[in-house]
């Protein structure tokens, strides 16, 4: 059967209130809990329904769209507490020990989860990962990408959503209208989620890391990185390859932020293999 948004589609009552999820796969397979990014519009499905279909032919997966984002309950950045959310939607779903698989700001969540719930995961794999630290060669404030994806949640616009889009590939190919007009309906119905993230900007980060506690992280960790991410700075993934002791890293050429859709193939083949053999 072919899996569709609608036909993977799940609400679960959680300690973190309501998360929509996306589940596919054997259940009594390995859990891998995918973790998608704060860009406006983004959701589990949306970054990962390249991944999906694959992943599910072997792996128990769960897509997740986290408070605050996608058919998830709204929070405050006051209330948002990603680790905890991912801990409570485990919990609620019977999941022991999974494998956490995070983009962008879901590769943060996944790294502070593996230091905070040491106990609850097996692997950790990022994508354009920030190390929550500044840069020496990557641009001084805000990147391009997030200036424009601050832009997309305040002017949620077609034209505005297709920068955005453009900005998070290499590829732009890959910057579809289907795409596109998809990431500003998913705005344009949650408009509390909106509201809630222009109130966090320059408050707090959407995840913070304590660089003293990722070097803890005892589980085996592969992290990815675009060399032409215009979001986060590839560098980032070298300071976490540097702090995470059994960790190795993966850098694309010709690649932006959204690697696991620009080169799903090879992301999805390495996944794969980690996975295996870790």
């Amino acid at each position: 059967m072919e899996l569709t948004y609608e036909n993977t589609s799940r609400m679960i009552d959680t300690a973190s209130g309501r998360i929509h999820i996306n589940e596919a796969g054997p259940a009594d397979a390995e859990t891998l809990i995918l973790l998608h990014g704060s860009g406006p519009g983004a959701t589990g499905w949306t970054n990962f329904s390249n991944n999906i279909p694959v992943f599910a032919e072997k792996y128990h997966v769960v897509a997740a769209d986290m408070p605050g984002w996608g058919e998830s309950d709204p929070v405050t950045w006051q209330e948002r507490n990603h680790p905890k959310a991912v801990a409570d939607l485990m919990d609620a779903m019977g999941i022991e020990k999974a494998t956490l698989v995070g983009n962008s700001m879901g590769g943060g969540t996944t790294v502070r989860f593996g230091y905070e719930y040491p106990e609850r995961v097996t692997r950790l794999i990022t994508m354009g990962s920030s190390s929550g630290a500044s840069t020496l060669f990557g641009p001084g404030g805000l990147t391009e990408g997030l200036k424009i994806l601050q832009r997309g949640y305040r002017e949620p616009s077609f034209e505005v959503m297709k920068e955005l889009v453009n900005v998070m590939t290499f590829d732009n190919s890959f910057a579809t209208d289907e795409l596109i007009q998809g990431r500003a309906d998913m705005v344009a119905a949650q408009p509390e989620h909106n509201k809630n993230f222009i109130d966090a900007i320059g408050k707090r980060a959407v995840v913070e890391l304590d660089h003293a506690k990722v070097r803890t992280i005892k589980a085996p960790t592969l992290l990815f990185h675009g060399r032409d991410d215009r979001v986060v700075h590839f560098e980032h993934s070298l300071r976490l390859v540097s702090l995470i002791p059994n960790s190795r890293l993966v850098l694309i050429n010709r690649c932006g932020h959204w690697l696991q859709i620009e080169h799903a193939a090879e992301f999805n083949r390495l996944v794969d293999e980690f996975v295996s053999n870790n």
